[in-house]
């Protein structure tokens, strides 16, 4: 495994300083169990990452008499970037595969399917399932691809006979469920339930297609959250011919769930047409996203309030009657945090090309923890 590849991203989504380390197992033993006694932890040494002083190691193989790591600032890990990191570690190395027995015959069947995802991930994006494949899993209708990581703990073991009974309750439909990683699966859905309910809507009621995936994942997940196993992150992509577009389905939605970890980090529904500035601003360096915050901010630290409310304010269009009914406001106390934000930056976002720039220097605020 390229390990250097990986230490490359994570640095370019600013969670450098990163080192790649090499230890013998006596040495790791007794660097994580020393940690564990410091953090009541007993169980440290089996952890996929562990906080040894002000550093967090994430254990990346074993490989002979070596065990390579990767450590990171403790500083650079808020929230939950921490599992993050650990399911961009899982993602990177094909080789892992989901520890569960195969239960159900079908599941069996779709294993050939889920190791040619997994070979194919790292090489080539475009590729597309062979026909004996394809013929195997039922792949060659129109489908709907949803992507559906488990944020739960590593003790537990989900099952894919409920996950694939509480889905198809849910859908009302048979559905193909692909387990991935441990925590990762692949759901691919009929995609006649984008016109369920549809018939009776006049023009004017029509949703959109992006509207309709909308609904369904944000349904879904609901019903994850009270049903299932616990806490999930859950990328949805348009309807695809799984046949001919699977692997880069499921590349797509690993990507979308990556950047809506990092840069919405209070949502668990991530879709790319709702991280479309994200995408195209994510490409660029570190040290470039700083200099255009400097430059458009200066000295101005914002806190959580005013954070809460520019997002607000751009969401609701820029309304601010709208913004401060959601924000359970006065108009009169909108307009004055607004004032006060002009007042301090510069910068008035009720004017256009202003408005353009603190949109943009919000988005990069997230990720590059500007204090």
């Amino acid at each position: 495994m390229d390990w250097e590849r990986l230490k490359e991203q994570l640095e370019s989504i600013g969670k450098g300083p990163v080192q790649l380390i090499a230890k013998t197992p006596e040495e790791w033993e007794t660097l994580t169990r020393n940690a564990g006694k410091n953090n009541g932890d007993r169980q440290a040494v089996k952890k996929s990452s562990m906080l040894i002083g002000k550093e967090v190691y994430f254990l990346l193989s074993r490989e002979g008499n070596e065990i390579h790591t990767l450590s990171i600032p403790a500083g650079n890990l808020a929230g939950d970037e921490r599992h993050l990191v650990e399911w961009l570690i899982e993602s990177a190395q094909p080789e892992k595969r989901q520890s569960g027995t195969l239960l159900l015959e079908e599941e069996k069947k779709l294993s050939a399917l889920r190791e040619w995802l997994l070979q194919h991930a790292e090489t080539d994006s475009q590729a597309e399932v062979p026909d004996t494949i394809s013929s195997q899993a039922g792949l060659y209708s129109t489908k709907i691809p949803f992507l559906l990581y488990g944020d739960y703990s590593s003790n537990i073991r989900a099952s894919y006979r409920e996950l694939k009974r509480l889905l198809e309750t849910f859908f009302d439909a048979e559905i193909i469920l692909i387990p991935l990683l441990d925590k990762e699966w692949l759901i691919l859905a009929p995609d006649y339930l984008l016109t369920v309910g549809q018939e009776d809507k006049t023009d004017a009621q029509e949703e959109s297609t992006e509207q309709m995936l909308d609904a369904l994942a944000s349904g879904l997940h609901d019903m994850l959250a009270t049903e299932w196993v616990g806490e999930s992150h859950l990328g949805v992509h348009y309807p695809i011919q799984p046949a001919q577009a699977l692997l880069a389905a499921m590349l797509s939605l690993r990507s979308t769930i990556m950047l809506g970890r990092l840069y919405n980090v209070t949502n668990n529904i991530h879709t790319p047409w709702h991280l479309q500035m994200e995408k195209l601003l994510h490409p660029i360096p570190d040290s470039e996203k700083h200099q255009f915050l400097e430059h458009v901010l200066k000295d101005y630290s914002m806190d959580a309030e005013t954070q809460s409310t520019l997002e607000s304010f751009f969401a609701l269009d820029c309304n601010v009657s709208e913004t401060a009914k959601k924000l359970y406001i006065h108009r009169n106390t909108l307009l004055y945090r607004l004032d006060k934000f002009k007042n301090e930056t510069g910068l008035d976002v009720r004017a256009f090309h202003d408005a353009v720039l603190v949109k943009l220097a919000l988005v990069l605020y997230k990720v590059t923890k500007r204090k």
